[in-house]
Formats: C-alpha cells, structure tokens, sequence
C-alpha cells in the first residue's frame, strides 16, 4: 500500500492533499455546533458563566446575553455552510484522485501483462488475469475514493474531540477516552486475523471468473454437447467456494463490527452516568471540581460524535485489508519478470531491409513443465524459398515457427535473421518482419475494415481493398450489409470460417511482411474454400521467405525444403520428390493420407499409431 501511493499517488498529489486538507477543516468545523450550544447554554440561556470559546480571542466575544445569542446562531449556520462546502471540496478531491490512481494502475497492469511472454498465458486463467485487472483495481479505487477520507476524519475527530473534551473537563474526558486502547487492541487483532481471509476470497474470485469465462467462450459446445447441467454444477460449485471464504470474512466482520460499537457505546453509556451523577449529586468518587449543564450537554454531543468514528474503524479496517490483497495481486502482475525481452542494445532491421534469410543452428527447446519438444535441430531458408514444417500431431512444428517470432526463447542453439540473433533484434522490428496466418484465427469485435488494419493502421482505403482482393476477401466483404465497415461479432462470429481465414490472409497481406508463416492455415475448411485460400496464400507468399506448418501433405509439395520432424528433431530433409523417391516417415505419412499403405514398413506405421493414440488419450 506504501507503493501505491509513492509510485501512483505522488503525481496526483495536489488532489490528495485538496482532498485532505478539506476533510481536515470540514470535520474540525462540524465539531462547531455541538461546543458553541454548550457554551451558549451556560452563558446566554443559564446566564451563569461568560461567553468563552478556545482560541477565540476574548474581543471578538459578545459581552450581553443577546448578543451571545446571535453570535452563537451566526456560528451555527456558518459552521453548516462552511461544512457542506468542504465536504463538496473533499468529494471532489478524493473522487479525481482515485480515479486517476485507477486509470493508471490498470493501464501499468494491463501493459505489464501484455509484455510478458507466452509461458504466462500458458499457465495463467484468463478469469483469474481479467478478475485482476477489473476486480481489483476497483477495489483500490474504492479504497483511495472512500477510506482514505473516512481514516483522514477519523484521526481529526478523534484527535478535535479528544481536545475539546480535556479542554472542558480532563478528568470526565478520562472516562469517555479510556475505551481508545482497547479498541485499538481490538482493531489489530482484527487486521492480523482478516488478512489471510482476504488473499483466498480474492483468489475465489479470480476462480469464478475464469470458470464463467470459459463456459462463455466455449457456450457452442456446451450446447451441441447438451452439457448445460454439467456446466451449472461447475459453476455452482465454484460460486459456492467463493461464498464459503467470504461468509469467513464476513462472519469476522459480524463480530469486529458490533465489538467496536458496543464497546464505544458502553464508553458513551458511562460518560453519561458520571456526568449525570456529578451534576445531580456532586463530583462523585474520585472526581473534583465542577461540571456545568452546558459543558455537559457538549460532552454527550461530541462523545456520541466520537463514538461514530471509532465504530466505523472497522469498515475502514475492512476496505484496507480488501485493498490490500487487491494490491498484492496486481503488483505481483506487474512484478513479473519477463522471459522475453528486449536486448539491452537491440539491433534495429528496417522493414524494406530485410532480405529474410532464416538460419537455425542446433536449436533445443522445452516448455517449463515439460521434457524437451525440441533438439538438435538446424537448418538454412534462403530469402524467397519456401521450408516445409510436416510430421506427427506433437512432433514440434508449431514450436518451431513460435521460436522464429519469440513468443519462446530457445534453451539452446540460435535463430538468425539476415544472420542476426533474433535475440539481438528489436522485438518490434523482428515481429514486423514475420508475418503469422494460423489455423485458429482470431478477429476483434469491430469491423472488417478495423480488422484489416489492423497493425497497419495507416494503410488507405485503396491499399485494404487491393489487399482483401488478392485474398479473394473483397467479392464476399461487398456483399455484407456494410460493406468494409459491418461489424462481425466477437472472435468474428457473424462470419463462415472460410471467411475469416481469408480476412487474416488480406491482415498479412496488408501489413507486407518479407518472412511469412503459415501454420496450417487451409486444415480446418471445405475444398471449394480451401481453393480459395490456397489462390490467396499463393498470391500472399510470392517473393517472400514462407514457413509452412502442415498436416496435408499435398499443401507442401512446391516447397524448396521439406523438415519432417519426429520426436523432437529432423528426422529426414528434403524435396517432396527427394523424400518420395525414399522409404521413411514421409513416405509412410503420404501413403497414409493417398489412402495407400501397402508396402509401407509395418513398424513405422505400428509407432505412428502408438503416439496417435498417446496423442488422444492427452
């Protein structure tokens, strides 16, 4: 919490402090009222004592009783006017300041998430990541808007309050003071026990959206699989687990609540009695002195204005560990270190510069959890050629077109561009260069044309038809009600698969990369469409140094180099016609796919089947 408002509270100080001083005054002036009817009881109603306010000076007092009545209303109502409009001040202050401390956590958070490397969204829920950047970041907002100002009020009327009450009587004020320390006890008590509680009704949270966002995402399956019971059942039970940690918080809230009050009431309780017997029947007990009925009738007001604040400690005690876990959470977010990152001098490489020659040189890989899905592997893709990445489901193909734009770091070996450490490169620049088209495309909610420019945002209207007709894109865009500028749903549901495939063709198309990868980019649609993909990813890949991922084997027999991979490495490199003209793995795989095993080596096909198997069973 110190860090919040060192790193994101100090540049909005002039709020806080606008909010703060006004809190500071308005709650001293509140105090006004209560002191000035005690006086004024005693000195203009009663008439036995004269006119006296602390650090009024005695000049500007009035000298006759009527007097002292219209200075005590012009006091009042001042006092009431003064008070409305610091606390208008304070609303103002604390509301801008919360909100602009808000605005910029969740725009740090969200950019620090965004920077980090694929291992993170490997492992990370997406609900737990959006519950982060929404759910707590309001509850840090709530907490700057609200309970500062309630712990700024806090402190000046207990500390006012506990001034005026010394002043007028010390020996009465002991009594009603007394019950500070064991409050203060209490309160710590409070803290230390809540804290915990917190950090997992956070993280309930955090569960309960990704549960709820991943039956949202996947409601097409739910449906056609008739699971909607099934699904009802997860969510119940993850809404149940959230409310099993917040019925624990809460049921500690049910008991500092009440604890606070009843002991700041029984403090009011015995003030009460000690006055009323000191005025009835004389100082009792240990007591010495006078008590006047005004000074009393002050001392019932402002102790029963004390015991407000000190009840509501605990919703300030509440909001702060609420907070707290909230920040915990988000500063662990930012916190995170990034795998993949930019090199401390980064090589730039213009766009129109890059030849796109691609080297791999004795490549190994591994995801964290995993034993390595890469080894040894190493090859050469002059600028223009084509390479070819085929072999079983798991045999790292993906892996390796992932390592050429860094989503990953290699764990060992080298990948140059132009004969650069992609390492070495600019981030920017290297993903600017290498242009993806995958299987499982993906459209923002907004318009075809949003969509198409999208990472070429200044390319003209001219330049994104040329590029939607080059992908056989534009004939079926024209025919939507909108044209270019329909909206096309989330993920670009309103919209046949065929169709966004093209639609992330012509994105590629229009963002000019020199180096293109295409990861399976036809696998997933009918042979008409397929057609006109295929025309699209010619048209696309002309002059360009293309990496294809492929499980059809027909897709690939143009390419200048075939890597087929199994097990992790290069099992066999070559042309289409080169790897026909040999028994081995292509060779099985095409005559599996042409419908045509016999003569195929029965141990080879015997292993293909064993880890197709493996495959589903993951």
């Amino acid at each position: 919490m110190t860090r919040l408002f060192a790193q994101y509270g100090r540049p909005e100080w002039y709020l806080l402090a606008l909010a703060v001083v006004t809190s500071l005054f308005g709650r001293t002036v509140a105090l006004v009222p209560p002191l000035v009817l005690g006086v004024a009881i005693d000195a203009v109603f009663v008439g036995n004592t004269t006119y006296t306010l602390p650090l009024v000076p005695a000049a500007w007092l009035p000298t006759t009783r009527i007097e002292g009545l219209w200075f005590s209303v012009a006091l009042v109502v001042g006092a009431l006017v003064s008070s409305v409009l610091l606390t208008w001040a304070q609303g103002v202050g604390f509301s801008l300041f919360s909100n602009r401390v808000q605005h910029r956590v969740r725009v740090d958070a969200y950019e620090a998430m965004q920077g980090l490397d694929m291992s993170f969204f490997d492992d990370k829920q997406t609900g737990q990541v959006m519950s982060i950047l929404n759910n707590d970041v309001r509850n840090l907002k709530s907490f700057l808007n609200g309970t500062v100002g309630g712990v700024v009020q806090l402190l000046v009327t207990v500390t006012a309050i506990a001034g005026i009450l010394v002043y007028l009587n010390a020996q009465l004020a002991l009594v009603t003071l007394v019950a500070v320390p064991l409050l203060a006890t209490f309160t710590v008590w409070f803290m230390r026990t809540v804290r915990p509680l917190y950090r997992t009704l956070r993280q309930s949270v955090g569960d309960l959206n990704t549960r709820i966002e991943n039956n949202l995402a996947g409601i097409e399956v739910i449906k056609t699989s008739s699971t909607e019971g099934f699904e009802t059942g997860r969510v119940e039970d993850a809404s149940w687990a959230s409310y099993l940690r917040t019925w624990a918080v809460v049921k500690l809230e049910y008991l500092y609540q009440p604890g606070m009050e009843l002991m700041a009431g029984v403090a009011f309780a015995v003030t009460f009695v000690v006055g009323g017997l000191w005025l009835v029947t004389g100082p009792p007990g240990p007591f010495t002195g006078t008590l006047l009925v005004g000074e009393f009738v002050t001392f019932l007001f402002m102790t029963q204005r004390f015991v407000d604040p000190l009840a509501g400690a605990g919703r300030i005690v509440n909001s702060y560990e609420n907070a707290r876990a909230s920040a915990e959470r988000i500063f662990d977010l930012s916190d995170r270190p990034v795998l993949v990152g930019e090199s401390d001098s980064p090589v730039a490489l213009p766009r129109d510069e890059v030849a796109g020659r691609i080297e791999y040189d004795d490549v190994a890989f591994g995801y964290r959890t995993e034993s390595p899905v890469l080894t040894g592997v190493s090859f050469t893709v002059e600028p223009g050629e084509t390479v070819a990445f085929v072999g079983p489901t798991g045999a790292g193909k993906s892996t390796l077109a992932k390592l050429l734009l860094r989503l990953y770091d290699v764990d060992a070996g080298s990948i140059r561009v132009d004969g650069i450490d992609v390492r070495d490169l600019s981030l920017v620049d290297l993903r600017r260069a290498v242009g993806y088209v995958g299987q499982d495309v993906y459209l923002f909610d907004g318009t075809v044309r949003e969509n198409l420019q999208y990472g070429a945002f200044d390319a003209s209207h001219e330049e994104m038809v040329a590029a939607a007709r080059a992908a056989e894109a534009h004939e079926f865009v024209s025919r939507l009600p909108d044209g270019y500028d329909t909206r096309i749903g989330e993920r670009g549901v309103k919209l046949s698969g065929g169709q966004r495939q093209r639609l992330s063709i012509a994105r590629a198309m229009l963002q000019d990369p020199a180096i293109l990868v295409l990861d399976e980019a036809t696998s997933s649609v009918d042979t008409e469409t397929e057609l006109y993909i295929q025309r699209a990813l010619d048209a696309l890949t002309e002059g360009r140094t293309t990496v294809v991922i492929a499980h059809r084997l027909s897709t690939v027999r143009g390419a200048d180099l075939v890597l087929v991979l199994d097990e992790g490495g290069v099992a066999e490199h070559g042309t289409h016609d080169e790897l026909l003209a040999r028994p081995g793995l292509y060779a099985t795989l095409w005559g599996i796919q042409a419908g045509d095993t016999d003569g195929l080596p029965g141990a080879l096909l015997e292993r293909l089947a064993r880890r197709s198997e493996s495959s589903a069973d993951g």
